[in-house]
């Protein structure tokens, strides 16, 4: 049973990672670089790391519950497991709840008022904030590559 559980862990987790990956690195990179309008292509690419935003939070949270399982069930290892999720939850939290939010609401302004929101007064605000939203998911993408990696340790 535990074997099972464990696999299963590990394959959810890898999947998920390799999306977080993926969107952060490949996807948004390759829609800003296609589209030729800056403005749909940030829009375009913030609706992809919102639902990356809302897939992460609920796996992170179905993984943290196997974990627990784990953990009661005598596979140790799995405490530092549930840290290093708990860390991706908080990357997950913020973008959900702090920055996509916040961001949107910046953005729907500056259209309100006919303009780009690099072009309106917002646009030194926002600047910062995709700075910081770029940060928060550069530390869960590594959070996410020392899970996988953990995972995949001999015990």
């Amino acid at each position: 049973m535990h074997a099972g559980a464990q696999r299963l862990f590990i394959l959810i987790a890898g999947v998920w990672v390799g999306s977080i990956l993926a969107v952060g690195y490949l996807v948004a990179p390759t829609i800003f670089s296609t589209l030729t309008d800056r403005q749909v292509a940030g829009m375009v690419a913030g609706s992809i790391f919102k639902a990356e935003a809302y897939l992460s939070a609920t796996v992170c949270i179905v993984l943290m519950v196997l974990a627990n399982l784990l953990v009661t069930r005598g596979l140790g290892h799995y405490k530092t497991i549930r840290l290093i999720l708990l860390g991706m939850l908080l990357c997950s939290v913020a973008a959900v709840f702090v920055f996509i939010p916040w961001m949107n609401t910046l953005r729907d302004q500056a259209l309100l008022h006919g303009m780009p929101v690099m072009l309106s007064p917002s646009a030194d605000l926002f600047g910062k904030l995709h700075g910081a939203s770029s940060i928060v998911f550069t530390i869960q993408s590594a959070l996410g590559i020392y899970l996988v990696w953990r995972l995949t340790k001999p015990v």
